[in-house]
């Protein structure tokens, strides 16, 4: 079984970014950016409960699984419950990750879309195909050392976007400035302790729900599950486990950043009136096409009052009435944004034409495709797609190795390891399938991020529940626990 998990071969850092790279999507390099310019800095309360999650999975579920030699979380329900246990959570998994799949697989055809100009349903399957290719060839262990070299461009080229964006503001908005512009704006704001339940993105809401969110993420979805299996020993593991947790709060913190230094940017800079080029194309060509030019009008009167309100901001140190001004110049813009993506929908639903007016995935790849010099384009381009394939090459691995051992393996006579290994690689093929046909189908929602976390939760509470019964309730274990 060995090609399941590549043989407990795998040291701690290789799990490490392995499992930083499944999460690391091409959702969150185009998405983190756009809450960045949107919400600012708040989301990245979120992933407060990532730190608390990973210590419990570490003194408790690693040491279980490692010691009963499973090869995917549900197999552990079983020896725990039943064999229908281990049946329901699986298929809950199948159902949940089959979704985020696809949806893995949409976030870079969006970003080719632009580029190349090609309609996002060959895109969608071309990206499943590649995807298909080398995860169905490989295994675990392809997966593993792919996204370790994977990390290491993305983290390059972030870092190399980060400075090029601070370098692109005008010679005497320094980076302190740059924060204080953004932050009169409201995008600073990274602690929230209000208990206002409207308020999404709270401390305790991170907190609370952060943790158990990431509990079941990290320690019951066998797409990280199985990253960290592959490890040499219980030792490795919980150190791959613990190096994720400690670069989670950071990287996303970070990558937000970039999200509001882009929003500083457009600051000085004209900003289109929608990221999305096909969108303002399309309803440009459509009867409503004079509407939209005088919102653009009317943005870039707002945008010549906001530079007066901004230059007076520097000049006076950060005065608050200017923040204030500055605050409400940018709600204005807002809500000239806002009515342009209703001329949109309406032009689309006109010419019955799909099209997505919500544009907060492709502020990052507009900037970076109209501001950065062509060779930082390429580089950035390929942060993206190998933190779309990694990502997607996990989830399809995953689903496969469920399938297999979970359902296929337990319902059928016994099979040898050959057997087992052919069947999973075409439940991975089959999964891939399935992903590619959920991204010709999907759309962007509120924000690509916002969508995968809300269709995990629907799903996690239900699991992570009997994962903390088979845990923690030591009287009906019959002794297995102790």
């Amino acid at each position: 079984m060995g090609w399941f998990v590549s043989h407990h071969c795998h040291q701690w850092y290789t799990i490490g970014f392995s499992i930083i790279a499944t999460q690391a999507s091409a959702i969150t390099f185009l998405s983190a950016p756009g809450l960045g310019f949107s919400e600012g800095l708040r989301f990245v309360q979120f992933y407060f409960g990532v730190p608390i999650a990973i210590i419990i999975i570490c003194m408790v579920f690693i040491p279980l699984y490692y010691r009963l030699n499973v090869y995917t979380a549900y197999e552990f329900l079983e020896n725990r419950f039943d064999l229908k246990t281990r049946t329901l959570t699986a298929i809950l998994f199948l159902i949940q990750r089959g979704l985020a799949a696809g949806i893995t697989i949409f976030a870079p055809a969006i970003i080719l879309s632009v580029v190349l100009g090609w309609d996002l349903l060959t895109l969608n399957i071309v990206i499943g195909f590649l995807v298909i290719i080398y995860t169905v060839s490989g295994g675990t262990k392809a997966v593993n050392v792919t996204q370790k070299h994977q990390m290491i461009v993305i983290f390059i080229g972030m870092l190399v976007a980060f400075f090029i964006i601070v370098d692109k503001l005008p010679q005497d908005i320094t980076f302190s400035k740059a924060l204080d512009i953004a932050g009169a704006s409201g995008k600073m704001t990274i602690l929230d302790f209000s208990f206002n339940l409207n308020n999404r993105y709270t401390f305790w809401s991170g907190i609370i729900g952060g943790t158990f969110l990431m509990l079941s993420y990290f320690g019951t979805d066998q797409s990280q599950v199985q990253r960290y299996l592959s490890g040499k020993s219980v030792k490795e593991m919980q150190l791959g486990l613990l190096f994720n947790g400690l670069l989670k709060v950071p990287m996303q913190f970070f990558i937000l950043l970039v999200g509001v230094m882009v929003f500083v940017f457009y600051q000085f800079n004209e900003a289109p009136l929608n990221f999305n080029p096909t969108a303002t194309e399309l309803v440009l060509n459509s009867e409503y096409g004079s509407d939209f030019q005088k919102l653009q009008e009317a943005q870039q009167e707002n945008f010549k009052d906001k530079q007066l309100l901004i230059d007076n901001f520097v000049a006076t140190n950060s005065s608050e009435n200017d923040s204030e001004s500055i605050a409400l110049a940018n709600e204005s813009n807002t809500k000239i944004r806002n009515q342009a993506k209703l001329l949109i929908d309406k032009a689309a639903e006109k010419q019955n034409i799909k099209v997505e007016s919500n544009d907060k995935d492709y502020v990052f790849i507009y900037f970076i495709l109209n501001n950065l010099p062509r060779g930082l384009i390429g580089l950035l381009l390929a942060v993206i797609l190998s933190a779309a394939m990694s990502s997607t090459s996990s989830e399809l691995n995953a689903l496969g190795s469920t399938t297999t051992i979970d359902l296929y393996k337990r319902n059928t006579s016994e099979k040898t390891e050959e057997q087992m290994v052919k069947a999973s690689k075409w439940f991975t093929f089959a999964w891939g399938i399935m992903a590619i046909s959920v991204a010709c189908i999907a759309n962007l929602f509120e924000n690509l991020i916002q969508l995968v976390n809300i269709i995990g939760s629907i799903f996690y509470g239900n699991v992570l529940g009997i994962f903390l019964i088979a845990f923690f309730f030591n009287h009906y274990c019959n002794g297995f626990c102790q």
